[in-house]
């Protein structure tokens, strides 16, 4: 039912995009029998409800529909293309982030208070307030023109060391509203009695962090990672155009100012298909993380 609500709402949301596809392809000069010719070739002339079929029958299908810059290309097709660099720009800066943020938070919780604390919690403030439309091209001044230690935009010859930056600039934010998380649910979870308990048998710190609280802390924090997956794919999109990337954020560009309407449909679709199920994933994780989800 979600997926088939953001289908419907992919169709008449695009609709209410500026612009006329048929004037973007042809041009404002255009014949008036041309524009109709076109109109009619491209189905634009067919009663919305006759195109929301036909939209759902390009989705049952896998063709999404047709690009109308090249009417012989299925949308499927563009955005496979595409997806391998947008996935591994995204769960590169995923990786990066919970790298960052799960780390920190605990050791934030475990010195709550402290100086420590307060520093980590400080530059977690700054990095949700940065813009990724600034960061981007201030790491490509740091790191890239100034020091040179890492590639500039456009240049791939080392697919690692491309991916450095634009996770940067992905995933900074995603890592401080993760620490940030992750900091107040172990704050929460270290003061109950079974860890007092476990502090008092003796047990070692660091086992007390990871297995007995990180473990009872770490649902919610899945919960807001799945919640914040359309802000990364989202982050991907303004990455791409900084960086000069290929993906989907590209491709999505591109198709928005041509006012292609089945590929920016497309676009859309597939964060949305990710982000329903990959929130499905973490709900399914929930029973093998915390046992107590299966029994219930």
């Amino acid at each position: 039912m979600t997926v088939l609500g953001v289908i419907t709402l992919v169709f008449l949301l695009v609709r209410l995009i500026p612009g006329d596809p048929v004037e973007a392809i042809l041009g404002e000069d255009a014949a008036p029998e041309d524009r109709i010719a076109m109109r009619s070739a491209l189905l634009l002339d067919r009663p919305l409800l006759e195109q929301y079929t036909g939209f759902l029958g390009s989705v049952a299908d896998g063709t999404l529909g047709h690009s109308f810059r090249s009417r012989s290309t299925a949308v499927s097709v563009l955005i496979v293309e595409v997806i391998p660099p947008t996935g591994y720009l995204a769960f590169s800066a995923l990786l990066l982030a919970w790298m960052i943020a799960i780390p920190l938070g605990i050791f934030a919780a475990s010195r709550h208070k402290t100086i420590y604390d307060r520093t980590t919690s400080i530059l977690a403030i700054m990095g949700l307030a940065i813009p990724n439309i600034w960061l981007g091209p201030l790491l490509i001044l740091l790191f890239g023109v100034t020091l040179r230690w890492l590639p500039l935009p456009g240049d791939y010859d080392d697919q690692i060391s491309s991916l450095i930056l634009p996770s940067l600039t992905v995933g900074t934010a995603l890592a401080a509203s993760l620490f940030r998380h992750t900091r107040s649910m172990m704050l929460e979870v270290l003061g109950r009695q079974y860890i007092l308990a476990a502090k008092a048998r003796g047990l070692p710190v660091v086992r007390v962090w990871f297995k007995h609280a990180l473990r009872n802390a770490l649902l919610p924090i899945m919960t807001i990672a799945a919640a914040q997956l359309g802000a990364l794919l989202s982050g991907t999109v303004i990455a791409e155009k900084i960086f000069e990337r290929p993906g989907l954020g590209t491709l999505f560009l591109e198709a928005f100012f041509a006012r292609d309407i089945p590929v920016i449909q497309g676009c859309v679709l597939v964060v949305a298909f990710i982000y329903v199920f990959m929130n499905l994933a973490v709900d399914l994780l929930y029973g093998y993380i915390d046992p107590r989800v299966r029994l219930s």
